[in-house]
């Protein structure tokens, strides 16, 4: 039997405090999406309800923010995902003049404060003329999230082995077959967490788009205009269903590659 000590119990503690500090505010939103409503304020535990969770559009501005974000979430990771896609396979396989100064360029977005990107964006609208709203929202998050894309992508073309091409290539397959049939599924991992990657940080960005936005709320932008009379308890519903949503996204994934790893390794 191991002796006790300090030392052997401070990783496990600590964990565990880290543990607890990170889901606590998680915890107390989905608390609060049962808080039963009374005034306008949704601050003080009233009571226990489901009547939040049957009528999720009880406050009819939570499910018009939730679902802008959701357009201009989908809409701009797809556009981001297709472009940055295709400039990661050019950057690593191909060679032209200014390469090295676009790969530079392309880490920019992600270096710059939102503050200075949001407000450098909402200056190029105004001299323009272009009315502010969903497009300039979902232009404005297009260009942020091919910089992710690129990234990871890029390290997912940089490991993928040529010999496999050039063998398509050997069993007389045109071009087109062997992207679609040989390069794009072995990329498909590396797209597809650019793609999660990028809907994340266009779902929750604010700054950006409060910059951007007009008069067009979002969800991140109505809990912030809301917070301080207390955010809906319809709206702890749906950020209760988007963390369930994904947790049980990372559960099935992580499944999923376990199963392959067994199947692999009974062969």
């Amino acid at each position: 039997m191991k002796k006790w000590s300090l030392g052997r119990a401070f990783v496990p503690v600590a964990s565990i405090i880290v543990l607890i500090y990170l889901l606590l505010p998680i915890v107390n939103v989905i608390i609060f999406s049962f808080n039963e409503k009374r005034g306008r304020n949704n601050i003080k535990w009233n009571g226990f309800t489901l009547d939040n969770w049957q009528n999720i559009c009880g406050a009819p501005e939570v499910c018009t923010a939730f679902s802008n974000s959701i357009i201009v979430g989908v809409v701009s990771t797809v556009v981001a995902t297709v472009l940055g896609t295709l400039i990661a396979i050019a950057l690593v396989r191909y060679r032209f003049r200014f390469r090295s100064t676009i790969s530079l360029l392309l880490f920019t977005p992600m270096a710059t404060p939102e503050v200075v990107l949001g407000a450098g964006l909402a200056y190029q609208f105004l001299t323009m003329g272009v009315e502010k709203g969903l497009g300039t929202i979902i232009l404005a998050h297009i260009m942020f999230c091919i910089s992710y894309v690129v990234v990871v992508v890029k390290a997912r073309v940089a490991s993928l082995d040529p010999a496999i091409e050039e063998a398509g290539r050997d069993l007389y397959a045109s071009p087109g077959q062997v992207f679609f049939r040989i390069t794009l599924p072995t990329l498909m991992p590396g797209i597809i967490g650019a793609a999660l990657l990028s809907f994340a940080l266009s779902f929750d960005d604010f700054i950006i788009t409060n910059f951007n936005s007009g008069a067009v709320s979002t969800f991140p932008k109505f809990i912030y205009t809301a917070a301080a009379k207390g955010v809906p308890a319809q709206a702890n519903v749906l950020a209760s269903i988007v963390f369930v949503g994904a947790l049980l996204l990372v559960i099935i994934v992580q499944v999923v590659r376990i199963n392959n790893q067994k199947r692999l390794a009974s062969k």
